[in-house]
C-alpha cells in the first residue's frame, strides 16, 4: 500500500523560510519521480517542483529561485525547502508520484504566508 504523508506546513511570515517533508512507504522511493504541488484558495492545483530518480529537478517559474526540492533515498523522504516566502506561496502542498498508471497523492500539509 503505498502511503505519502507531508508535514511541515505552519504559518509563517513573508520573507521566512520553512522546510517540508514527505515520508513515502510501500514505493521503491530511489526509483521513482516525485513531486510536489499546491493548491492554493480559489486556485488549481499546480506543480511546484519535481525531481527525478537520478536527481534531475525542475521548478514552476515562480519558485525558482527560492525553491529546493530534495530526496533523501535512505529515508524514502522528499523535501521542499521553501525560503523568501511570498502571501502568493500560500496553500496546501501535496506530495505526488505515479507509478504503473495510477497517481498516488499525500493528504497535504497547509502553509499560509503572512505580509
Amino acid at each position: 500500500q503505498v502511503q505519502l504523508v507531508e508535514s511541515g506546513g505552519h504559518l509563517v511570515q513573508a520573507g521566512g523560510s520553512l522546510r517540508l517533508s514527505c515520508a513515502a512507504s510501500g514505493i521503491i522511493f530511489s526509483i521513482n519521480t516525485m513531486a510536489w504541488y499546491r493548491q492554493g484558495p480559489g486556485k488549481q492545483r499546480e506543480l511546484v517542483a519535481a525531481i527525478t530518480s537520478g536527481g534531475n529537478t525542475n521548478y514552476e517559474y515562480s519558485v525558482k529561485g527560492r525553491f529546493t526540492i530534495s530526496r533523501d533515498n535512505a529515508k524514502n523522504t522528499l523535501y521542499l525547502q521553501m525560503n523568501s516566502l511570498k502571501p502568493e506561496d500560500t496553500a496546501v502542498y501535496y506530495c505526488y508520484t505515479f507509478i504503473g498508471g495510477t497517481r498516488y497523492w499525500g493528504q497535504g500539509t497547509q502553509v499560509t504566508v503572512s505580509s
